[in-house]
């Protein structure tokens, strides 16, 4: 192999990961400002949000269910006659 060979060679190496790192910032949201630092760029999901809100919802309910206990146990037990009778 010439030196001519090997140069154009790792070229094309250094080209190809040059090549890979960009396509993986773009898939991520990562760019980079003038100095070379990379910031990760937020994007808002109104979807996600209110999804979110639902889910905090839906953890609410289920709290106060949970703290509730002796309303819940005595609601269990009235049940509980009424299928004996």
């Amino acid at each position: 192999m010439s030196f001519w060979t090997a140069i154009v060679i790792i070229v094309a190496i250094v080209a190809f990961t040059e090549m890979m790192k960009s396509k993986h910032r773009a898939r991520h949201g990562i760019t980079q400002d003038r100095r070379g630092d990379e910031q990760l760029v937020q994007h808002e999901d109104p979807a996600l949000k209110n999804e979110v809100k639902e889910l905090r919802e839906r953890i609410k309910v289920l709290e106060r269910i949970a703290t509730e206990g002796g309303e819940t146990k005595r609601l269990a037990d009235e049940i509980d006659k009424l299928r004996d009778n």
